[in-house]
């Protein structure tokens, strides 16, 4: 298996090499999310506990790599580190992304994204489990190759010991893509 990818990636690459027309072009991307969760020791119309409805319960980085074809689809691979301060859970996702472009202007676009791998937790506590994505966003294009990236996304992760057995959340994030 590891051969036959290596040898369609070099085909791929030599392709697009000699090929006068570009169908598509390299990228480097990352991310920083955050998620908030339901205070469990909010009073609903007591003004005197100083405590908010929301607060924060995660934090993920991400980065990636991949492919775009014609500024419509892009495929990539990516890593990270998720940490859930609430329930004491450090995750590590690896998954490959498919992302579709709905509208494009001027090299900006808002997309939906669609994410699936693998997730490793460090704990014994934990063991490992599946990880999905989806998530809808807009890129903006900067100065030359750099484009901003503003994002709302659905996690879920495979992890026995939760309700159902795996942890959702919804997260807000921002970040980069590098042409």
């Amino acid at each position: 298996m590891k051969i036959f990818l290596l040898a369609f990636i070099f085909l791929f690459t030599f392709q697009n090499s000699i090929s006068q027309e570009k169908l598509g072009r390299p990228f480097f991307t990352g991310d920083v999310n955050f998620t908030l969760g339901i205070n469990e020791n909010y009073t609903p119309f007591d003004t005197d506990d100083g405590e908010a409805l929301l607060e924060p319960a995660a934090l993920f980085f991400r980065v990636g790599f991949g492919y775009e074809f014609k500024k419509r689809v892009a495929i990539s691979i990516n890593g990270g580190y998720d940490f859930h301060w609430n329930y004491d859970v450090d995750a590590f996702p690896t998954y490959a992304a498919l992302k579709y472009n709905i509208t494009e202007k001027d090299d900006s676009n808002h997309f939906i994204e669609f994410r699936y791998g693998k997730m490793w937790t460090p704990s014994s506590r934990y063991p490992d489990g599946n990880y999905y994505g989806i998530g809808l966003g807009i890129q903006v294009a900067g100065e030359k190759h750099w484009n901003t990236i503003f994002r709302i996304d659905y996690h879920r992760k495979g992890i026995v010991g939760f309700k159902n057995n795996r942890l959702d959340s919804v997260s807000f994030g921002f970040g980069f893509s590098f042409f």
